[in-house]
């Protein structure tokens, strides 16, 4: 999977050499900043009230809860999807709420999101599934073909690429899910209930293979029910309840 990287690898920008241009503004060390976010659906119930958060690059955080606290709906704020109230909220250096079309599209790219329900297209194979993410992306059919058998195989679905997902058992369907999230290498992947269809074994395979992708630099973000898993893996935890967040450990 290091092998991956080496396209994002070889465009990034050397260190400056002393000259009279100042410099560029350095990264941001946070990956995910959120400032008194605030989110009120239309019939003016709250969702989330004064949230306040920030991730550093490389972490994994999970966020836990009750249903219908938040949490889905504070992933989709961070891609976008929904809009938040009152707030900031920064994803990459880039405030969220000020970005349209385009731009937003853009960022959209270097985020991967993985869903409880797979969303995978029934008439496309696993193979397609992956690789569509790649066609949009403008990759060339030289890059697409080497990302796919290596991303395939660090999912351990090699072998399964001309397979329908009909013909996949859930944790599969929920594997090609990561597949397709993670082969573009985003630097941020957001997983929103990714084992809550699955049995135990299962469960542990999809979060043994979101270690592994935090382990090469990506930053996860998993809301999750799984308070064993949770209580096993010594990460970061913040709950969301009664629409606000409390940081656990």
């Amino acid at each position: 999977m290091t092998s991956l990287l080496t396209p994002l690898a070889k465009h990034q920008i050397p260190p400056a050499q002393p000259t009279r241009t100042p410099e560029a503004p350095p990264p941001p060390a946070h990956i995910i900043a959120l400032r008194h976010v605030n989110k009120t659906y239309e019939n003016g119930a709250p969702a989330l009230v004064d949230i306040n958060l920030k991730l550093n690059k490389g972490s994994f955080l999970f966020i836990t809860g009750p249903s219908g606290a938040g949490k889905s709906t504070l992933l989709k704020l961070l891609y976008g999807q929904e809009k938040l109230t009152t707030g900031q909220i920064h994803v990459n250096g880039q405030e969220i709420s000020s970005l349209k079309g385009n731009q937003l599209a853009m960022l959209r790219r270097r985020i991967g999101v993985i869903f409880q329900d797979y969303k995978l297209i029934p008439r496309r194979t696993v193979a397609e599934n992956v690789a569509f993410v790649l066609h949009a992306q403008g990759y060339s059919r030289q890059e697409i073909d080497r990302r796919l058998p290596l991303t395939l195989k660090m999912v351990g679905l090699q072998g399964k690429e001309d397979r329908f997902p009909s013909q996949l058992s859930g944790g599969e369907q929920q594997r090609a899910s990561i597949a397709r999230a993670v082969v573009g290498t985003p630097p941020l992947l957001l997983a929103d209930e990714p084992t809550g269809n699955l049995d135990e074994d299962n469960a542990r395979q999809v979060f043994n293979i979101l270690r592994r992708l935090n382990g090469i630099g990506i930053t996860v973000v998993v809301t999750t029910h799984n308070e064993l898993m949770v209580r096993s893996l010594n990460y970061p935890v913040i709950q969301i309840r009664n629409h606000r967040l409390h940081h656990i450990r």
